[in-house]
């Protein structure tokens, strides 16, 4: 019991620094999450549980965008130390098909998309990050170059429809068969994927990563 408690006062430590977006101490969480024994997908986790409350808050006005951008930077330190973690999990053989991952246009938010990325990555596959605030046309223009699997993300719901913009146009120009569409972010859903045509939704980002591995690789030979 007392190890349990143990590490949800590490987690909760962890949250408060992210909240707080304070660098420093988030550094300083995440190596006592590290210390304490907690799994690094256990803490990756914890942020994404964390992010999701970040969203909803900024969507209801009580977070503003200096203190979104402070938060970033708190994902993006928290991440310089989880990623050698994560990565030295990677498989052995990577995979060749490219996967392109972005922020949808009008949506500055990238702090699930950097994570999942990264998760992607170091899961094996080969990834090119499109950034925050892509164009639609962008990743029509990736797919028709060559990419295997295109991932959206969308932070606030006036962006999610960019989703489904991309997916008809993929299929006007006769590209949809040629990739696998992934869409995530706090406002997306299941039913919302289902609805826009998205071959994978992820909750989270170790999810969107199994259902990848998961998928017919037929598909995108």
């Amino acid at each position: 019991m007392g190890e349990k408690m143990a590490v949800i006062q590490e987690i909760e430590v962890l949250k408060k620094a992210l909240m707080a977006h304070d660098r420093n101490a988030m550094e300083g969480a995440i190596r006592g999450c590290i210390d304490a024994g907690i799994d690094a997908e256990d803490v990756v986790c914890a942020i994404q549980e964390q992010m999701c409350v970040v969203g909803t808050m900024f969507e209801k006005g009580r977070l503003f965008l200096p203190q979104m951008i402070a938060i970033a930077g708190c994902i993006e330190a928290s991440m310089g130390i989880l990623s050698p973690i994560l990565a030295s999990r990677g498989e052995s053989e990577g995979d060749e098909r490219l996967v392109i991952i972005g922020t949808v246009e009008g949506d500055v938010h990238d702090i699930g998309k950097n994570i999942c990325a990264i998760l992607i990555a170091s899961s094996g596959f080969k990834v090119k990050d499109l950034g925050r605030d892509v164009l639609e046309r962008r990743f029509v223009e990736e797919v028709r170059r060559g990419a295997s699997y295109c991932g959206m993300s969308s932070l606030i719901t006036s962006t999610m429809l960019v989703m489904k913009d991309v997916i008809d146009d993929l299929v006007s120009e006769n590209l949809r068969d040629g990739a696998v569409v992934m869409v995530g972010g706090a406002p997306v859903t299941q039913a919302f994927a289902d609805k826009i045509g998205a071959d994978i939704y992820g909750e989270t980002a170790f999810q969107t990563v199994a259902r990848m591995k998961g998928m017919d690789s037929d598909r995108v030979l």
